[in-house]
């Protein structure tokens, strides 16, 4: 661990013990993505443990009056995790000392250099590849009781969820697989080669396929009945005797023979990009109930990015921390609407193909009036994820909450080897306007107010048709250029 990454987390344990011997309560603020679900839960299971007086909470952003909130709710130390990045200078006016971020998005130099921010670029870590906010909890929670430990297996969930599975085979990498490693050894995780189909221990064969969403196969993603009818057709019986097989239950040869016919399914006949998709590495949580969909670590993280976008973090929460009975049930119910909600946003995105247009190897997508606001990440990945825009940047617009603003999302889709650093295009574009904006090189987003909208859209233009190298960013006119084409009557 890097020095100064020790330094901090040993003040941090510190000024917990602190707390808990004077009985001063203490605040936990979470973004409601599975990564801040997670990594909020880690963190408040460890205070817990050590006898502090804790609430949470999840939030959608941090702004400024959220902190002026912050600070007259009778806290005397606030936690905040997935979120808080550019907002040091705040948070030091209204709470003085009282506050620690945890967190994995780029900072400006300015930032990283207050001692309360605990990021993992700060400290030579690839927030975007190697580590993410609930690394970065599970680094805070084992410095303060290296028994904390058994909490490694939910850093693992937090960094499935954020898609920081960017190794070989879809492994996880750095900071992560250590991470992992440690989940391994406390008999917590089993990693190893597989399907990577949603569900593989517990879900019916066709229905394992129709929910696997990444990659997005067109064609088969939520379409029962097609998948039913290939897996009929590549002879893999669905059946053994009167119950349903599940992918975990398939021969290699079967296995092969599955990932051959979904590769006809890939556009362009890329056969080996579609299997390289399909097949990885598979984290399993051993512990869990062998009928449970949270076995797959995956699927775990869906369904905790399904009760955040919804709007019930607290089930999320209350099933990462540790709640197995009729809460889990409900998150299982959630995770269902969540997935039927995604198929209607989906299949309107790909019928109305005016919302749709491509410049080069930027593809954007106006998702006003289909996809709200909380659902913009969800689907921008989507459709990163489709073998039919791999290399490609994915930016997706929609209306904000209010209707007074415009969010964006951007995505790098995998195979993407563009120049574009979408944190710095996204903060550097919405400051332009007026706006707030970053993330990561390979996923960020922004928010303007509407009437900026012409500008940031000549600013993404000119920026990404540019570092695309596909030759002067003139040669979009304004009618067709990235995202003009994708308005109604354009």
């Amino acid at each position: 661990m890097p020095d100064g990454l020790r330094d901090a987390l040993s003040g941090f344990r510190d000024k917990v013990s602190e707390l808990v011997k004077s009985g001063k309560p203490i605040s936990v603020t979470a973004h409601t993505g599975c990564d801040g679900l997670a990594s909020g839960s880690i963190i408040a299971k460890a205070l817990i443990r050590a006898g502090a007086s804790v609430t949470v909470r999840a939030s959608k952003e941090l702004d400024p009056p959220a902190v002026a909130g912050m600070a007259g709710d009778g806290r005397d130390f606030h936690i905040i995790t997935d979120l808080g990045g550019g907002l040091a200078g705040e948070l030091d006016g209204r709470l003085g000392d009282g506050w620690l971020v945890l967190d994995h998005h780029q900072i400006p130099q300015d930032e990283a250099d207050n001692p309360r921010v605990v990021n993992a670029w700060k400290y030579g870590m690839d927030g975007g590849t190697e580590i993410c906010a609930g690394g970065m909890a599970y680094l805070a929670a084992h410095a303060m009781d290296e028994r904390n430990s058994d909490l490694s297996a939910a850093a693992v969930v937090s960094a499935l969820g954020d898609r920081q599975d960017t190794g070989e085979g879809k492994a996880l990498v750095g900071r992560n697989a250590e991470i992992a490693g440690a989940a391994e050894g406390e008999g917590l995780l089993e990693v190893g080669p597989d399907l990577l189909l949603v569900g593989r221990e517990t879900r019916p064969l066709a229905d394992a396929l129709a929910f696997t969403s990444r990659p997005f196969i067109e064609g088969l993603t939520w379409r029962r009945d097609a998948c039913r009818e290939l897996l009929r057709s590549s002879g893999i019986p669905l059946k053994d005797g009167g119950r349903w097989r599940v992918p975990a239950e398939l021969t290699e040869a079967e296995k092969r023979s599955l990932v051959e016919a979904v590769a006809g399914f890939a556009p362009g006949g890329d056969a080996a990009g579609m299997a390289s998709e399909l097949v990885g590495r598979a984290y399993t949580l051993p512990r869990e109930d062998g009928r449970s969909f949270l076995r797959d670590g995956r699927e775990f993280s869906t369904m905790l990015n399904s009760c955040g976008r919804i709007g019930k973090s607290g089930v999320g929460m209350a099933v990462c921390m540790g709640d197995r009975n009729r809460i889990l049930r409900e998150g299982e119910s959630i995770l269902a609407e969540y997935r039927g909600m995604i198929r209607g946003y989906m299949d309107v995105l790909a019928s109305e193909r005016w919302r749709t247009s491509e410049g080069g190897s930027c593809v954007m997508v106006n998702g006003e009036g289909v996809v709200p606001e909380a659902m913009t990440g969800t689907v921008s990945s989507l459709i990163a994820g489709s073998p039919r825009n791999s290399g490609k940047i994915v930016i997706l617009r929609t209306a904000g909450e209010g209707g007074g603003s415009v969010k964006f999302s951007s995505r790098k889709s995998p195979g993407c080897r563009l120049g574009v650093n979408l944190s710095e295009l996204m903060r550097s574009g919405a400051e332009r306007s007026g706006g707030a904006g970053g993330g990561h090189d390979a996923a960020a987003g922004a928010r303007i107010a509407k009437d900026k909208l012409d500008g940031f859209l000549d600013y993404l233009e000119a920026n990404v048709v540019k570092v695309q190298g596909h030759g002067d960013p003139g040669q979009h006119t304004k009618a067709e250029g990235p995202g003009r084409a994708a308005r109604p009557g354009a």
